[in-house]
């Protein structure tokens, strides 16, 4: 009978508890925006924080709220943007899409080693023993730690150790970036063709002991751009991505090959009848791929065209084509 009694109070407390939080939740509760509902469901769900906020529903809270730009979302890039244009009825630019490039090229055969490492296999446990086991104290540590934070599979270990970056996967998050100890990656405009493969801000012969590959300070990348887009700060060249506009002419004349080239093939130059022999494209040509007499229809040396049309930019009477795919490097 005790039991009964015990039963039916504790289900007696237990009903008139629910009907109070019935009351208290239809009194109280928040009515959700229909737009912040439709804005979450196209939104990609990949939680990355690349936008500043923490997942997308708190992203998506804010933009129809108005509390935050409604084309941050670098996953969904300018098909999600203007997507959520049409749902609040503005138009909206989608932001620069962006990839991740690897600033070092110290693969297992271009970087020694300064001690034996035997720690866990990861690049965070390796950097807090002396920075990590490589002769060259920026590189990077050939460990995963971006393949493993990557939220998008878009990172894997090469053959020759180091991280490679798949930019049809990629989506600019900027996690890899933040992750990463020693800050040997960075954001790159997609469209964007040569970026630095170096971290190191050491010069010369300090360079060269611990580097195959590596950026020795010499500055020729900057003396040699046409267009003023690279400045050397503090030993390593910076590029100027709104100026730069990929001709390659740095990636070539650099003695150590530090500059990477995300491009296959390049085009190639083509003189046709129209030319004048002005020489206009010899002046600009810093190897010598064109030759011909004064007054006369010039030609190109294939084997020295690296396909930078300045050539092209310059010939006052359109004489030059730029001939050939020019493929980026996947």
């Amino acid at each position: 009978m005790i039991v009964i009694k015990a039963l039916i109070g504790l289900g007696g407390v237990g009903l008139i508890m629910g009907i109070i939080l019935a009351i208290a939740y239809q009194k109280f509760r928040v009515e959700v925006d229909p737009k912040e509902e439709k804005i979450r469901e196209i939104l990609p769900g990949a939680n990355c924080g690349a936008c500043g906020y923490v997942n997308c529903d708190t992203y998506a809270h804010a933009v129809a709220t108005g509390e935050a730009e409604p084309n941050l979302c670098i996953p969904g890039g300018s098909e999600v943007a203007a997507r959520i244009g049409e749902i609040l009825g503005v138009e909206l630019e989608a932001k620069e899409k962006m990839i991740s490039c690897l600033n070092c090229q110290g693969s297992i055969e271009v970087a020694p080693e300064r001690y034996d490492y035997h720690g866990p296999k990861d690049c965070r446990s390796s950097y807090i023993l002396l920075g990590g086991y490589k002769a060259c104290t920026y590189g990077c540590l050939r460990m995963g730690h971006c393949v493993e934070v990557c939220p998008f599979d878009a990172i894997e270990l090469g053959p020759e150790g180091l991280p490679v970056i798949d930019p049809k996967k990629c989506t600019g998050c900027g996690i890899c970036v933040e992750e990463c100890p020693k800050g040997v990656l960075s954001l790159v405009p997609y469209e964007q063709k040569v970026y630095i493969g170096c971290a190191s801000h050491d010069r010369g012969k300090k360079v060269k002991d611990v580097c195959k590959k590596g950026c020795i300070g010499c500055g020729i990348c900057a003396k040699v751009c046409p267009f003023d887009a690279i400045e050397l700060v503090d030993n390593l060249p910076v590029i100027d991505y709104k100026k730069c506009v990929s001709c390659g002419i740095c990636v070539h004349k650099c003695p150590t090959k530090a500059i990477v080239d995300r491009v296959k093939v390049r085009p190639y130059a083509i003189i046709s009848t129209k030319c004048d022999g002005c020489g206009e494209c010899v002046k600009v040509c810093q190897f010598k791929a064109i030759e011909g007499e004064e007054g006369k229809r010039h030609r190109v040396i294939r084997e020295n065209c690296i396909g930078c049309g300045m050539c092209f930019r310059v010939c006052p009477v359109g004489a030059i084509t730029m001939a050939g795919a020019l493929g980026y490097e996947d």
